[in-house]
């Protein structure tokens, strides 16, 4: 007998049973056995419990009986002790409703608020659910990452209404009018809020009678996207900041704003986690599925035809009693083992085939996607059809993405060691997270390094088209980045022969991106950790998701900022303008991380301001050696003076006023080239030529400085403008 035909018997003695015994399965209970599964009118569903042994690790909830009703609350899941109030759990969404996170500021400088979970919390932000909605006038806003990553902004003001002397008040739309409402990315346990005031008539009109005047006004909402779009809930806010405007110091608490906390089960996709024994799809009738949050985990949900709880044993119920419909079929099938072994078999066939079809029609899918986005913007329509790897090769060079494999990473994606079938040995780059800002930025950098031929850029091989977010092949650089040689433990780091010469190879890139590609690319985040070295110690420039091509006919495009704090530059932050100019700033900072082997983004000095404020006020007071690095002072000579005042003029606040990277790059050669001209000159080595102090000493060469030939004063930094640089690098 076929399989076929035995699975038609077997369907034949199963609808026989269902006929035989119609026994409706009893709805189960939705908590575990002795444990609470109610508080007031919220229902508690395993995973989560009130009492030991009721809930898994992080799912504890309080119910609060002292309250009429009572209430339920998180705890330590988002925030404080005892968390925010829970209003409602849903299995099937794998989410929770909660009291929103509120917080309202009322200052004259720059507010920070930090929205977190904790890291051993099972619960993330849901970007699918909810909105980031700031309420108030005359602010500007700045999303990080924890790390220091700015990935979105936005801004509000509060025009006054002409007709009745009353400020705009904000509505559903959220357009920057008394509110504003920035991106949040999938996945974050943690992000920061950075909120600056705005200069000029966009500021908080607020009652003449209260003084003094705070800068702006404003309040932060994480709030579920279907509540703030029902327009009825808005009117409730806009009282809610007018009542902050009146009486600044009102408890606001009662005001009641819904959020969305989605919930993964471990940190471990669903194969991974089917092996361990705290393993969370209980019933027998349940599946797992692999966390669409943008984290690494699984939720479980009843297979089709059943209903219940899937974290329970048997919590997962049908419409017929099975078992029962089972042994009908053992008692009148002669044979009936051997046929349900088959029926076994085939529905393990079945559903192993529909997963790899489904698995070809996904890659399917996202290869049509991700090819028609990376034709959109190349240039040469063939680079793409050359440069293409299957997700197969991809897998098998990687041995399926071993964490043992794992190279590095950055706000940009993981990077992987692969070895591909010819032995050859790459870098391979895939996305931590899955959303569209991911998907463009692979695409850019696919777009970007397309175009470039260059000994001191990464080469990238390709990419592979077949996932969510492609991945990418690079040549694999053995050597590491210049922030890890750079910043060693030991006194002892590179040599000054060698940080001029990989200062020099960085410049010849940049320059080279700036204005000998098809189009003129600047880079936007160049900073030591995405500078690789070779086994020569060869620069390397890499990561250019964050990157911008530019037409030759323009001077820069105006964008949302993005880049790393301590190396951005403050004239593209404040503008939004971004120009070759941002990229010569960011290399300056580069040039004082290599005279001082001091970090950008944390060092704060006893003056409690940046490096580059605290640097170029050392410079201009000609004490110099203080903040230099001892093997500097030490190694390099005179060049140290000249490497200074070109790092200095990289570093003018205005862009116009700096260099152009091609500039830069021919003072270091011809550093470099005086450097090893001494070096081979022994009569030069006795008699070296030295400054007459220790501090920084002016060059005379006016062609150093364009734009600014005579005017002395316009070679250092006012403490003005220092002052203002290092407002700009807050942490």
């Amino acid at each position: 007998m076929r399989m076929p035909t035995l699975v038609a018997v077997a369907a034949v003695l199963l609808l026989s049973g269902r006929i035989a015994v119609a026994a409706a399965a009893s709805s189960t209970n939705i908590a575990l056995p002795g444990c609470q599964s109610i508080c007031g009118d919220v229902e508690i569903p395993y995973p989560f419990g009130t009492t030991p042994g009721c809930y898994r690790p992080g799912f504890m909830v309080t119910c609060n009986e002292t309250r009429h009703p009572p209430k339920l609350f998180l705890e330590n899941g988002i925030g404080p002790s005892p968390g925010p109030e829970v209003v409602e759990i849903s299995l099937a969404n794998s989410t929770v409703r909660v009291g929103s996170w509120v917080s309202h500021f009322i200052t004259g400088n720059t507010s920070d608020v930090q929205l977190a979970i904790a890291r051993d919390s099972p619960f993330v932000l849901s970007a699918k659910a909810n909105s980031l909605v700031i309420v108030g006038c005359g602010f500007r806003v700045l999303l990080d990452i924890v790390d220091g990553w700015t990935y979105a902004s936005c801004a509000s003001f509060c025009p006054i209404n002409n007709s009745t002397g009353q400020p705009f008040l904000p509505d559903v739309v959220c357009n920057g009018i008394g509110c504003c409402q920035p991106s949040i990315l999938a996945g974050l346990e943690s992000f920061r809020i950075k909120l600056s005031p705005l200069d000029g008539p966009g500021r908080c009109p607020i009652a003449p009678a209260l003084a003094p005047v705070p800068a702006f006004n404003a309040s932060v909402h994480m709030v579920e996207q279907e509540w703030w779009s029902d327009g009825s809930h808005v009117y409730g806010l806009q009282q809610y900041f007018m009542d902050l405007l009146s009486y600044p110091d009102i408890d606001m608490s009662p005001f009641f704003v819904p959020a969305i906390a989605a919930w993964v089960l471990g940190r471990f996709p669903c194969e991974e986690a089917a092996q361990r024994p705290d393993f969370g799809c209980r019933s027998k009738n349940s599946v797992c599925l692999n966390s669409t949050n943008g984290v690494s985990g699984y939720v479980c949900e009843c297979s089709d035809g059943y209903q219940g709880n899937p974290y329970m044993p048997n919590g997962c119920q049908g419409g017929q009693n099975r078992r029962l419909a089972a042994g009908i079929i053992f008692s009148i099938g002669v044979g009936s083992g051997i046929t349900l072994l088959l029926l076994v078999l085939a529905v393990v066939f079945a559903t192993k085939k529909a997963k790899d079809q489904k698995a070809k029609r996904m890659k399917a899918y996202f290869f049509k996607q991700n090819r028609g986005l990376l034709l959109q913007q190349l240039v040469d329509k063939d680079i793409a059809e050359r440069m293409i790897f299957s997700l197969e090769e991809l897998e098998k060079a990687t041995n399926k993405f071993d964490g043992a494999r794992i190279l590095g990473g950055g706000g940009h994606g993981t990077v992987y060691k692969g070895i591909l079938s010819d032995q050859h040995v790459v870098a391979i780059k895939k996305s931590k997270t899955v959303i569209k800002r991911e998907i463009d930025e692979f695409i850019n950098e696919v777009a970007i390094l397309s175009q470039i031929n260059h000994r001191n850029v990464v080469k990238l091989f390709g990419c592979c088209l077949e996932t969510e977010v492609p991945l990418l092949v690079y040549e694999f650089i053995p050597n590491g980045t210049l922030y890890a040689h750079l910043h060693t433990d030991g006194p002892q780091s590179l040599s000054w022969k060698d940080r001029l010469r990989v200062a020099s190879e960085v410049a010849s890139s940049l320059a080279y991106l700036h204005s000998d590609a098809v189009t003129s690319i600047i880079h936007r985040d160049i900073k030591t950790s995405n500078i690789l070295l070779d086994d020569r110690l060869t620069a390397k420039v890499s990561d250019f998701g964050a990157s911008r091509g530019i037409a030759i006919d323009h001077s820069g495009v105006t964008t949302a900022i993005q880049g790393t704090y301590g190396y951005l530059d403050p004239e593209y932050y404040y503008t939004g303008r971004l120009t070759e100019k941002s990229d010569v700033y960011s290399f300056g900072v580069m040039l004082v991380e290599l005279l001082t082997r001091k970090k950008p983004s944390v060092y704060i000095p006893s003056e409690g301001v940046s490096l580059v404020a605290h640097f170029i006020l050392l410079l201009n007071q000609d004490r110099l050696t203080e903040i230099l690095d001892a093997q500097v002072s030490e190694e390099a000579g005179d060049s140290v003076n000249e490497v200074a005042q070109l790092a200095a003029t990289c570093l003018r606040m205005k862009g116009e006023d700096r260099l152009t990277m091609r500039h830069v790059e021919t003072k270091l050669q011809g550093l470099r080239s005086a450097e090893n001209t001494i070096q081979a000159d022994p009569e030069s080595e006795q008699n070296p030529v030295r400054p007459r102090h220790t501090g920084f000493q002016r060059s005379s060469n006016k062609a150093a400085d364009p734009g600014h030939e005579g005017n002395s004063n316009s070679r250092r930094y006012s403490m003005e403008e220092a002052m203002l640089f290092s407002a700009s690098l807050q942490r």
